[in-house]
Order: structure tokens, then C-alpha cells, then sequence
């Protein structure tokens, strides 16, 4: 059979005799068996492919040596976080129980290893699916340690140590990231956001590095299990890059639900004591915690993949270059997921992974589509996004923009009495009417916010958000009950130059 190459965005109809020339062991081979990884083998496999995939021995806690089926957002992300998220938001609902009637009279404790060995029991049950989801593909698994060691040829470092090398028409790098930690004094007292998955002990002092998702993520599960949680991060809020109003409303629900917070504040020094680790601020503060946290950010996991040595470009963070194709500068070498470092969400790399099949194996060349992503915090309550942001809408207006708001006290506070308000945004484009961002943070902003997503993508106008009927009592009805515009944004040229 004719196989089909990309060229240009086109496709070049190679001739059979053309194709048959090389015989190589696989059509595709991959390396990382993550979401993105796994999805694109399965994807191609069901196009016809014939596909082998290699990855590391399982293991909660990652590094150079060990990983597992499932990757990060299964084994050590995304998955065991949530689980966690849904442990720690029992304490609140606990507390609000009792002005619905519920006589809480014992003290109830928590235990934390019980929780713990159920989340291990989950993702191996889910490791061992995606096993079995290749297996049903017909793709060829392998357990190792993968490199790339020509343009058409893999090699993989069994656990045994033997290597074995493998042809292939097709080599897919798909690694992800992994944590990374600041290099200060004492950095190695500190753990990332695999080892505060898998704690032994629960810590009933802790201290988190970062203004990002994983950082006030972490912050609110501790918190939320009755640790003291002190956040340190760089800027005067967390969540850099989202919204700035529903940043501050993020900022006071986490003091409101008792983490301290210390903006403009980093860490100097990590000491370790005989009550815990001493931890030194910038300003010169001192704290004692039972772990701290490095949640600082994640660099492309490609640094032993040997991909310079066979000319395969990358960037000054280690990421992979690709094209809108997901290709590198060697036709037979692609890459999707947090290994380019584009948008590093799951659903993101199963839609590269996706495009990526088609276009390799399906005769269908296609673009993965950035525009309209919506992606969650699940800090407690979470915060969900879809669209651009206040600040992202002015930046890219060619006209007035219209910010429609509504700030309420959720109906179930009003009986349990938590002094928590939810926040909704619309960002409207007033010369077209359209929808061009939505924002969210309250209890269900995830849920809501998927649905909201569709109506973006679809690129609904603020009128067909005001003809829908609502569903009440409900708070997402909010979100199709804005009338009145909170504030206009006048559109300001940006000045002209000639440099």
C-alpha cells in the first residue's frame, strides 16, 4: 500500500515501489507512553499504521529512570490531584453541613493514608487500561528508556540494561515535562508536585513555592485537610496570566479559607532542623514546616533523548520546534505535548496527538486548532477560563470591549453561612458582538465552564447568550442573565512607528 507524506502541508503520493524501497520495523514509533503518546499510537494503529511505543518502568514518583504507562496526568498529575482535591473539599463541606441539619457531634478525623492508598489504587487500575488500550491497538509496548539515535532508528535501554534498536518510517517524541525545582540553598529539602502526591506522612505544616495552578492547587488541598499553608509567590497575585479579577478573587477565597498568603515574596534558604525544615523568606522572615513545596514550573523532558546529535532543533528551554504539523525540521521526526511546550494541558496533546495521526496515517493533513482552549484551576472553589482575558482583550481590540460581571453569594452559602462569593465574567467585542472570553470562579467553574467552551468555539454573540434560558435555580444561569454592561473599555489605537 501507497504510504502518504506530509510536504509543505500537502500531500506527496508516493509510489508503492517508492515506499517499499526501505523496510523499516515500524511505521510509527513512539516515544512516551503518556496521554498524548498513547493517543497517538492508538489513533495510528487504527489507521493501518504498525506501531511500536516505548516507555518507562511504572513508579508514582518520576525521574530519568522510572515513569509508567499513563504519563504525568494519570500516574502523577491531573488524575491523583483531583482525587485530592475531592478529599480536601469534604472538610469544608463538613463545616458547612451542620446549618443544613446534619449533627456532627464526634470529631471527625482524617486519615490521610487511607486516602492515599486509595489514589494509588486508581491510577494503577488506569495504568494498566491505557497497557491495555495499546494492546487492543495492536501497538507493541516496550519498557524502557528510548533515544533517538538517527532520523529512522530508536534505541531502547531495557531495564536489564540491553539495548535493543528499532527501525521506523515515523519517530514521535512525546515526553512531556517534568518538574523543576530553583536552585537555592538547601533546594534539595524541598519536594515538587510528584513526591506531594505520594506523602507518607500528611504534613501538618507546609510551605508551597509558586503562584501557579499546581502551586495554589496544592495549597488548597492541604489546607483543606487541616494544614497550616504558607504560599509564597513572586508577583502581588497568583495566576499569572489569567484574569486579574478572578486572580484577586482567587487571592481572598484562599485567605478566606485560611492559607497565608505572601505576595512579592520568594524563598533564599531551606535549613534543615530537628523540628522541621527552617525556611528563610526574602524578607528575611523565618518559618518551620513539615515539607515545602517547589511548585516553580516545568521544563520539556528532552534532555536524554539525544535529539540535537541527530539535528533535530530546539529551543533555549530544552522544548522541541515544530511546525503546525507537529513535525520538526527532520520530516520523520515529530513531537506533541508538553515536549513543545505550546499549551501544556492534556486535552491539548490528545488534540495534537489526534491531528498528528491524520495527518501522518489518515491522508488528512490538519492543524491543531489553539484558539478557544478552556482549562481549570481546581484550587477550592476552582477557577475555570475559556477565551481571553480582560487584560488579553484589550491588548488585541480593534474596538470597544464590553465587560459584562455578576458577583453573588452561591445559594447554598446562604444557608451554611460561608462568606464566599462566585464570580462570573463575559468579555464581549462590541463591534461584533461576539463572545470573545469567559471566566469563572465558584463551585463547578470546571463543569460549567465546558459547556461555555462550545458556545465560544461556535462563536456565539452575547444575544444568543441572552436568549438562552436558563436553568434554575443554578448558578451557571448567571451566565445567560447578564444584561447590564459592568464597564466599557474605549479602544485606543496603538500608537504607529517606523522602528
Amino acid at each position: 500500500m501507497a504510504r502518504k507524506m506530509l510536504v509543505d502541508g500537502e500531500i506527496d503520493k508516493v509510489t508503492a515501489d517508492e515506499a517499499n524501497a526501505t523496510h523499516y520495523d515500524f511505521d510509527l514509533f513512539v516515544i512516551g507512553a503518556g496521554s498524548g503518546g498513547v493517543r497517538a499510537a492508538r489513533f495510528s494503529a487504527n489507521h493501518g499504521a504498525k506501531v511500536g511505543i516505548c516507555e518507562l518502568p511504572f513508579h508514582p514518583i518520576s525521574s530519568e529512570e522510572i515513569g509508567g504507562v499513563g504519563g504525568t496526568c494519570v500516574i502523577r498529575g491531573c488524575v491523583p490531584k483531583k482525587i485530592l482535591v475531592y478529599g480536601a473539599t469534604y472538610g469544608g463541606e463538613l463545616e458547612d453541613a451542620k446549618n443544613y441539619g446534619w449533627e456532627i457531634n464526634e470529631k471527625v478525623d482524617f486519615t490521610w493514608k487511607k486516602l492515599l492508598q486509595k489514589k494509588t489504587d486508581e491510577i494503577l487500575r488506569l495504568n494498566n487500561i491505557y497497557k491495555r488500550l495499546l494492546a487492543n491497538a495492536a501497538v507493541k509496548l516496550y519498557e524502557g528508556e528510548g533515544r533517538v539515535v538517527g532520523p529512522n532508528e530508536v534505541e531502547v535501554r531495557q531495564i536489564d540494561g540491553t539495548k535493543i534498536s528499532y527501525t521506523a518510517k515515523h519517530i514521535l517524541i512525546a515526553t512531556g515535562s517534568r518538574a523543576q525545582k530553583p536552585n537555592i540553598p538547601g533546594h534539595e529539602l524541598a519536594i515538587t508536585s510528584d513526591e506531594a502526591l505520594s506523602l507518607e506522612e500528611f504534613p501538618k505544616r507546609a510551605v508551597v513555592l509558586g503562584g501557579g495552578y499546581i502551586a495554589v492547587e496544592f495549597a488548597s488541598i492541604w489546607r483543606g485537610m487541616g494544614a497550616t499553608v504558607d504560599l509564597f509567590f513572586r508577583k502581588e497575585l497568583p495566576l499569572r496570566g489569567f484574569d486579574d479579577e478572578m486572580r484577586a478573587l482567587v487571592a481572598r477565597n484562599l485567605e478566606g479559607r485560611g492559607v497565608n498568603l505572601h505576595p512579592q515574596t520568594s524563598l533564599t534558604q531551606l535549613i534543615k532542623t530537628d523540628d522541621g525544615i527552617k525556611v528563610i523568606s526574602s524578607h528575611g522572615e523565618e518559618f518551620v514546616a513539615d515539607v515545602v513545596l517547589f511548585a516553580t514550573g516545568r521544563n520539556p523532558n528532552t534532555k536524554r533523548l539525544n535529539l540535537e546529535a541527530v539535528g533535530v532543533e530546539l529551543d533555549q528551554a530544552g522544548a522541541v520546534k515544530v511546525d503546525e504539523y507537529s513535525r520538526t525540521n527532520i520530516p520523520s521526526i515529530w513531537a506533541v505535548g508538553d515536549a513543545t511546550n505550546r499549551i501544556n494541558l492534556t486535552p491539548v496533546a490528545l488534540m495534537e496527538a489526534t491531528c498528528f495521526a491524520n495527518t501522518a496515517f489518515g491522508g488528512k493533513p490538519t492543524k491543531a486548532d489553539y484558539s478557544n482552549v478552556a482549562c481549570a484551576v481546581f484550587c477550592i472553589p476552582p477557577l475555570a477560563v475559556v477565551g481571553l482575558s480582560e487584560e488579553e482583550a484589550v491588548e488585541q481590540a480593534t474596538g470597544d470591549i464590553l465587560v459584562f460581571t455578576s458577583g453573588f453569594n452561591p445559594m447554598k452559602n446562604t444557608i451554611s453561612g460561608r462568606q464566599e462569593k462566585t464570580l462570573m465574567k463575559l468579555i464581549v467585542d462590541e463591534k461584533t458582538d461576539k463572545v470573545i472570553g469567559a471566566s469563572m470562579c465558584g463551585p463547578d467553574a470546571a463543569e460549567i465552564m465546558q459547556g461555555i467552551a462550545i458556545a465560544l468555539k461556535c462563536g456565539a454573540t452575547k444575544a444568543q447568550f441572552d436568549s438562552t434560558v436558563g436553568i434554575h435555580p443554578s448558578s451557571a444561569e448567571e451566565f445567560v442573565t447578564m444584561r447590564s454592561v459592568t464597564r466599557r473599555i474605549a479602544y485606543k489605537p496603538k500608537p504607529k512607528t517606523n522602528l
